[in-house]
């Protein structure tokens, strides 16, 4: 009966240990702490997030954003990063892993609650549209061009670029809105 009982608490013991010392993770959380695991063989895409703009339109700014810190000294969020590219990924996916993965605040709609039927980013970094102005929110572009879809429908291909600007007008996207 002794022996039972100390073979069943050295079991005990040894589960106890093997479950402290593993490192559960979800499918998702698994990817995400493995966004930069690039190999020579992996087709990468490259990502930037920039709110630039703000800067030229400081006092534009919501006064709760340009006291609070939210803003990086240098207009950038995101340098520029290398992510793998799996079968199917969209603009929407690499943003949401590398803003996930870098512990980045943002929000969005879904697809299934806009007029549009796309992922709308609503905000990243806690900036907002219509933070720096009426016509201010967040664009994208794929290598240099904004594409006329939205983020969560455009597929990328291997060796994309993909930049995430914060717009203070209209005129801005089209006289290249990241300072370019």
């Amino acid at each position: 009966m002794k022996k039972d009982i100390l073979i069943l608490f050295a079991v005990f013991v040894l589960a106890a240990a093997l479950i402290m010392g593993t490192d559960f993770q979800t499918v998702d959380e698994y990817y995400l702490t493995h966004n930069d695991d690039v190999t020579p063989d992996s087709q990468t895409v490259t990502i930037s997030v920039s709110c630039e703009a703000v800067l030229d339109a400081w006092d534009k700014l919501d006064p709760a954003l340009s006291s609070g810190g939210y803003i990086p000294e240098d207009g950038i969020m995101v340098e520029e990063t290398v992510c793998v590219l799996r079968p199917g990924d969209t603009v929407f996916d690499i943003l949401y892993r590398t803003l996930v993965g870098k512990k980045i605040q943002f929000e969005y709609q879904g697809a299934e609650k806009n007029a549009f039927g796309t992922v709308y980013v609503q905000g990243i970094g806690y900036l907002y549209e219509n933070d720096c102005g009426s016509y201010s929110g967040w664009t994208y572009k794929v290598n240099d061009s904004y594409p006329d879809v939205g983020c969560s429908d455009y597929k990328l291909s291997d060796g994309d670029r993909i930049q995430w600007i914060y717009v203070c007008s209209v005129d801005e996207m089209f006289s290249g809105g990241d300072g370019e």
